[in-house]
Parts: C-alpha cells; sequence; structure tokens
C-alpha cells in the first residue's frame, strides 16, 4: 500500500489555512468564540501558522458537555482555533482517507450521507430473494472505546509524514478514545472502521452491507448464514479493533417488520419515516397550524421535516397534517 509524505507544508500554509478558516466559520460568524477570534485576525492566524511550522501546537483545553437527544451523549468542544487547525488538516488528507473508504460507507463523506444510503438499500432490496434476511448491529460505546494504539497504526497505512504524524497523533492523544464533537473525529471513526469494512467486502464477500458511522446492516437470503457471520464480525472487532458488539443485535426477516435505519424504515415495496421522527413532525405541522403565518414562514419552519418526508413515501402523511396546500 502506497504510502504519502510531504504533506505538512501544505496544512501550514497561508492559503490553506485561511481556506481553512473560512469553513471552520461558516454558518457560524456570528458566534462569540468567531466574533472574539476576528477581532485579532491577522495575529491569530499568524500565531496558529507559527505553532504549526515550529511544531509547538497543541490542543486547547475541551469545554466538555452533556446532551440527552437523541440519547445520552459527552460531547467535546474545542475553541474555535483548533477548529480551523482540525480542517486545514482535512483539506489536505480528506482525499487520501476518502479513497480508502468502501463504497456502501455512508457517514460524514462529502455526496454520500444518509441519500446515499437510500439510493443503494433501495436499489438492493429489489433482489427480494437475495435480501430476505437482516443483521442489524452496531458498536458498543464506538467514539469513546476507540484504542489510540490501533487508530495510529491505521493513519500509519496511508501517511508516512513525519510532521503530520506527530500533530495527529497529539490530536488523537487529547482526549480519552475519539471525542464527539471534534470535526477531525468524525474522519479518524470512519478511518477507524475502513479495514474492517475491506474484510467484510473482500474476505467474507458480503454482497449487501451498509454501515453509517458504528451502525450496520447486512442482507442475506439466509438467517443461518446471518448468524455465523455475526459470530465471526464479533470476533473480528474484538481481536483487530479492541471493539464490542452492543448486545442489541437482530437477525429477523426483513418482510415481517422492515429495516429501521438512518431515520427511515426500509422494505422490498416502499420506504417510510421512522415513527419518532413522524410523531416529532406531526408535532411541529400541529403547532404552526394554530399559528396565523404565511405559506413562505411556515414553509421555513417545517422544511427540515419536509426533507425527510420527500425521500420516503408520506404523501398522504404530508396531505393529512400541512394546513398551507400551496407548499405541497
Amino acid at each position: 500500500m502506497k504510502r504519502i509524505g510531504n504533506l505538512y507544508d501544505t496544512i501550514c500554509s497561508t492559503e490553506n489555512l485561511y481556506a481553512a478558516y473560512l469553513k471552520a466559520k461558516q454558518g457560524k460568524a456570528k458566534s462569540y468564540g468567531i466574533v472574539l477570534f476576528d477581532k485579532n485576525f491577522e495575529s491569530n492566524m499568524e500565531a496558529i501558522q507559527a505553532e504549526l511550522i515550529s511544531g509547538c501546537y497543541r490542543t486547547s483545553d475541551y469545554s466538555i458537555f452533556t446532551i440527552y437527544d437523541p440519547k445520552e451523549r459527552t460531547v467535546y468542544r474545542l475553541p474555535f482555533r483548533d477548529r480551523i487547525v482540525h480542517h486545514a488538516i482535512m483539506n489536505v488528507v480528506g482525499e487520501i482517507w476518502v479513497s480508502t473508504f468502501i463504497s456502501n460507507t455512508y457517514a460524514c463523506i462529502k455526496g454520500r450521507g444518509i441519500n446515499g444510503v437510500l439510493v443503494h438499500l433501495k436499489r438492493d432490496l429489489k433482489d427480494d430473494e437475495n435480501t430476505r434476511y437482516c443483521l442489524k448491529m452496531d458498536v458498543k460505546k464506538f467514539y469513546p472505546s476507540i484504542d489510540h494504539v490501533i487508530l495510529k497504526t491505521i493513519v500509519r497505512k496511508k501517511i508516512k509524514d513525519v510532521r503530520l504524524l506527530k500533530l495527529l497523533d497529539e490530536i488523537i492523544d487529547s482526549a480519552p478514545g475519539v471525542p464527539i464533537g471534534n470535526y477531525l473525529s468524525q474522519f479518524l471513526a470512519n478511518l477507524y472502521l475502513t479495514y474492517f469494512d475491506h474484510w467484510i467486502k473482500e474476505q467474507k464477500q458480503v454482497k449487501y452491507y451498509y454501515r453509517y458511522a458504528d451502525d450496520i446492516v447486512i442482507l442475506a437470503p439466509d438467517k443461518a448464514y446471518l448468524h455465523g457471520l455475526l459470530t465471526e464480525i464479533s470476533f473480528y472487532l474484538y481481536s483487530e479493533l479492541n471493539l464490542q458488539l452492543k448486545g442489541n443485535y437482530q437477525v429477523f426477516p426483513v418482510e415481517a417488520r422492515g429495516i429501521d435505519f438512518v431515520g427511515y424504515v426500509f422494505r422490498h415495496t416502499h420506504i417510510l419515516m421512522r415513527k419518532a421522527i413522524k410523531v416529532r413532525f406531526c408535532r411541529k405541522a400541529a403547532k404552526l397550524n394554530k399559528k396565523d403565518i404565511d405559506a413562505k414562514a411556515y414553509k421555513m419552519q417545517i422544511s427540515p421535516h419536509l426533507g425527510w418526508a420527500k425521500h420516503c413515501d408520506s404523501k398522504h402523511l404530508i396531505k393529512k397534517i400541512i394546513k398551507h396546500e400551496e407548499i405541497l
């Protein structure tokens, strides 16, 4: 496998750091941290560049808090200057890492995401005979459980630039596991499972496989085959990546219950919105229906839910709950 070097100078370049600044700022320009950073923009950018060039950059202290929706998670937040550094790294190494990902992993990859899952899974479910059964599973405490030694070894499979590896090692070691909330974390987490993906597709010859972060769906014609594969997967994850599957894994007939994945329930003949999302959609519409607002304002407030709805079979639901007919 070809390893790539001579990347660090590009990461530290003025042009790349400014591009990283713009990406990190996008959609957040009025936040306090960015406004404060911009008051001394030139000196702050020069300081970041100087620290990177000299090799003395160190990750700032995290602000740690807990969120509870949709489930309880510990989130690590860094100051704006560190987010610029993460974007600067990804501007250069992003394509290198993405080139190692198989086409059936979707989370946090430009041009894929949930829409990629929808396209592939909808297409593959047309093969009724070979998608009769589903194995659905996810990794236990995936982000906090990522092993730093193993992750650094995986990073080194594609990168040999010593200065960049030192920088990445420092960021990796700045928090336990891979911290939820870091821009870089979502890519490192994907990278951590990418060789598992290759093992599934190339050695185990699994045809219908889909991974979104650590949520995994595998389809096959035979229930016993999936149970056997589950045992092999559990052993691989533990022995190679020091990970464990959650105990709530499921093997079931697709026809009986559908595949609850990435916010939708997939069946051979149609796709529905996940019940929890549908409930939030209905509650939002009910609140808006009580307000005297025009169609434009109504659509703006409900557009995220309409975005979910347009990718599944929900015409009857939308007609039933939307007040303004002109936006249907």
